[in-house]
């Protein structure tokens, strides 16, 4: 293990993460993270890791691997336009900075100015330099990434996979741009040759093709074959043989009529289909008629066919071959030959049409996609994840002081890795079935049970393994965020849909005894203890009776006894300090109607007063609104769409236009015209939403986020640990967290604000969530105001679901410095409704004894615009 203060070290340059591998990678579900100030009603999923686990959990939907979008959207040189997906840990860590194209356009353009060029991918990012042509910011961060793996984690590579990895180093530096460019890309599809471009730096593409295509030789593996439980046969082409290239020809892989007629753009495939004298109304309705038309018409346009495509050449072929085995050709064949003449025509008369076409091979993808998993610690990571790092290098912020810390023994064997990347698979096959083929049937459920059946030993296992690591070897909680990356954690996620599907069969004793094996084990998963804690003791408390022995009790007797077994269940769930506080006013419920049930005796039943949880205050604001009608969707020639005949098209999702009359009726939000209503009434606010909440955290649990952590801290450019928007945050820091909250509840937040505003304000030093633009006199003000104990429960939930409970926080911020209150409150117009995230959030806000009021802006006059 490294440790080091402050100068990075060879592991420390860079971290991010690469995307799917394989397919379905989002097996810890965790939710994006959101901006300092997020818009206002931006909906955001929540994980699976704090739904109740009857609803079925999302994942990536899967995406296919050998057909293309040839309509995607490209950039002047050919670059597909990449898709934004949810922020990696590494973009949520590190500070918010350019990340475009120009960005990294202007990066390179300053490096090309200087002329010296270090030895290797670090001393380029080390030293900042970089000469068009011959380095690149991509290159650079890929053979950084292999570099630091073979350094020290070379032992989970065997030797085909270091020849590889040689064969690579010996690659020409175009032939390498070209390659990692291409892995950025959609690196399951096919790529038209002729409009790849890079040709700024790519002198001779053709050659740096022919290189990523050439077949080499590799040695045999000297590792045993794995066998992973619930694993069906690895994809094919993904494992090494004794023969390899880094790049597929297509000249040598495309050879139907379906793959060939996929690579068309539309205008392509509406020319073909002129030929062809096919219609159709789309891209879809085009090519099911061509390959219709395949099937039944006997030539079109045969003067294209060369010698050896034609009928008479591949009948003679065939008779040739059946002459050998002793056998005649028979009707059915001459359809079968008929069919391939007709494919071998338009497959020929296609390719000629687009020119050939680059694809990288599955085998040495997935093995660099696997070099990426090990180094980076995560499934999961994009272009903007690559490039962020380098970018935040130079980008001249002061950032806290930590320990950087980068663990070389996450994966302890080569077995152990190909098992996680296995069990990653098997936990895709389980998700598709559940979330992207319709309503699963019942011989679906029984399928994903005979998967989980096979991976329960394999997982009951694991647990005692990584418990007896917890007890004797973990000593710093670094062991909360590094069993992410073990099989262990995604077979307890299938163990979590085995308990879906068990419900779903009416299979209550099975899914009881389950719950009571996920509930033992606490290393995994804590986020969704609440969840099963609440399932758990609803089947006690109504199914439970009825399936288990009892014991020569009368039936009465026997449900009084399992909702005796249930009130147990909730208070064990209330009394685990793992289960998260959005969970505690759901086992509160159940046990007040459990002793009123049991009829316990009012002296012996538990006082849940201290919660204060109140309902949400409506109030309503009036205002002048401005009305301006809105432009009509437009269609594809130009007309207005006549879809909505109406001549008030619909509003809702619509921001609103209102005037404050404080500032001079100035035309302004809906929030503000509100927060305007509450200033004349004597209060004090800010439109923040989640951004005061944010704040306060980072100011009062600065030294908490920064504390020693082993692994989480893997660069010098972090704002925040790498766990904090996982659930490993708050148990690896529970202890901190608690003296923390107890801090907070005994009045001392004012001090912790100064101290750090004292250490921090003038560097401005970058800290997740936190907006130096507050007041210190304000946020002084506010802390003031909070009661102790319910400034705490917010913290606490923060802690615990720091990336869930970004978005939701109510519009408004509000306080009263002579009445000692605060309050918040969600605006609402006529085009406003609540989302699930805000709803959770006025119930945590309630729940801590904090006022929220539902201010509905009511039109007392509306003025056209």
């Amino acid at each position: 293990m490294v440790l080091q203060i402050v100068s990075p070290s060879k592991h420390n340059q860079m971290l991010g993460r690469r995307i799917k591998h394989p397919k379905s990678t989002n097996f810890d579900d965790d939710g994006a993270s959101s901006s300092p100030r997020p818009v206002k009603r931006s909906k955001q999923s929540e994980t699976d890791d704090t739904s109740d686990y009857e609803s079925r959990p999302s994942s990536p939907k899967p995406t296919p691997r050998d057909i293309p979008d040839p309509d995607a959207d490209v950039d002047e040189k050919g670059t597909e336009v990449l898709s934004s997906g949810r922020q990696t840990d590494l973009e949520s860590a590190l500070p918010p900075i350019r990340t475009d194209k120009e960005a990294v356009e202007e990066y390179e353009a300053q490096r090309a100015a200087e002329g010296a060029e270090a030895a290797d991918a670090e001393g380029r990012l080390r030293d900042r330099k970089r000469t068009r042509g011959k380095s690149s910011i991509y290159v650079d961060a890929f053979n950084m990434a292999l570099e630091t793996v073979l350094l020290d984690e070379s032992h989970l590579f065997d030797e085909a996979e270091t020849a590889v990895f040689s064969y690579w180093q010996a690659l020409s530096y175009e032939a390498q741009y070209l390659y990692v460019r291409l892995f950025l890309r959609k690196t399951s599809a096919w790529h038209r040759i002729n409009r790849l471009g890079y040709h700024s730096d790519v002198a001779d593409i053709s050659a740096a093709i022919k290189s990523l295509q050439e077949s080499r030789t590799l040695p045999a593996s000297s590792a045993e074959p794995l066998i992973s439980p619930g694993e069906l046969e690895p994809p094919p082409g993904t494992k090494l043989g004794p023969l390899f290239t880094f790049a597929d020809r297509s000249e040598d892989e495309i050879t139907t009529l379906e793959e060939a007629s996929s690579l068309l753009r539309l205008d392509e495939l509406k020319t073909l289909a002129k030929d062809a004298k096919v219609n159709g109304r789309n891209k879809t309705e085009l090519l099911r008629a061509l390959r219709r038309t395949s099937q039944k018409q006997t030539g079109i346009g045969w003067r294209s066919l060369k010698r050896s495509d034609t009928e008479t050449s591949i009948r003679s072929a065939s008779v040739m071959d059946d002459d050998e085995d002793g056998g005649t050709a028979t009707p059915q064949d001459e359809d079968e030959l008929s069919a391939m003449n007709r494919d071998a025509h338009f497959v020929r008369k296609i390719m000629s049409e687009t020119g050939p076409y680059i694809r990288l091979s599955s085998a040495t993808l997935k093995l660099f996609e696997r070099v990426h998993l090990v180094f980076y610690r995560s499934t999961e990571w994009t272009e903007k994840s690559l490039t962020t790092i380098i970018l935040a290098k130079i980008a001249r912020r002061n950032f806290p002081q930590y320990i950087v810390c980068r663990s070389a023994n996450v994966f302890a064997s080569r077995a152990l890795l190909l098992e996680f990347e296995a069990s990653l698979r098997t936990q895709f096959r389980v998700d598709n079935v559940l979330e992207f083929s319709g309503r699963p049937s019942h011989e679906d459920l029984h399928a994903i049970l005979e998967v989980f059946e096979e991976v329960y030993p394999r997982w009951r296992a694991l647990l005692q393994d990584e418990q007896e690591k917890e007890d004797n070897i973990y000593l710093s909680g670094e062991g909360a965020y590094l069993r992410r990356l073990s099989p262990a954690w995604v077979y307890t996620r299938i163990a979590h849909k085995a308990v879906y599907v068990f419900g779903k069969l009416k299979e209550h004793k099975r899914e009881h005894e389950l719950l009571t094996e996920l509930l033992d084990q606490r290393l995994f998963h804590a986020s969704r203890r609440g969840a099963w804690y609440q399932r758990k003791a609803l089947l006690e408390e109504h199914y439970m009776w009825a399936l288990s022995p009892s014991a020569s009790r009368s039936e009465e007797a026997q449900k009084k006894h399992w909702k005796r077994i249930a009130l147990r269940t909730c208070e064990e769930g209330l009394q685990d300090n793992l289960v998260h506080v959005i969970h505690h006013y759901d086992l509160q419920k159940r046990v007040t109607k459990l002793e009123k049930v049991l009829k316990v005796a009012k002296r012996a039943q538990h006082d849940f007063t201290h919660v204060r949880l109140a309902a949400a205050v409506e109030v309503t604001v009036e205002g002048i609104r401005i009305a301006r009608e809105l432009p009509r969707p437009q269609t594809s020639n130009g007309t207005s769409s006549r879809r909505n005949s109406s001549p008030f098209p619909d509003r809702r999702g619509a921001k609103t236009i209102w005037l404050d009359s404080a500032e001079d009726n100035g035309e302004c939000s809906v929030e503000a015209m509100c927060l305007s209503d509450y200033r004349s009434r004597g209060w004090k606010g800010y439109h923040s939403e989640g951004g005061i909440v944010r704040t306060l955290f980072a100011y009062l649990f600065y030294d908490v986020l920064f504390t020693y952590i082993p692994n989480v801290f893997q660069t010098l450019y972090q704002t925040c640990p790498l766990d904090l928007h996982t659930d490993a945050f708050y148990p690896s820091r529970i202890s901190e967290i608690n003296r923390r909250l107890a801090q907070i509840g005994n009045g001392e937040a004012g001090n912790l604000i100064q101290r750090v505003w004292d250490e921090h304000y003038e560097k401005k030093t970058c800290v997740v969530g936190l907006d130096w633009a507050f007041e210190l006199s304000d946020l002084l003000e506010i802390v003031g105001c909070f009661d102790g104990e319910a400034l705490g429960a917010i913290c606490k939930v923060m802690a615990q679901e720091y990336g869930q409970r970004g978005g939701g926080v109510p519009d408004l911020f509000l306080w009263h410095p002579e009445r000692k209150r605060v309050m918040f409150a969600e605006v609402k117009s006529e085009n406003d409704r609540l989302s699930d995230t805000q709803r959770l959030w006025i119930h945590v806000l309630t729940g801590a004894g904090v006022r929220v009021e539902l201010c509905n802006a009511v039109a007392k006059e509306v003025r056209s615009g």
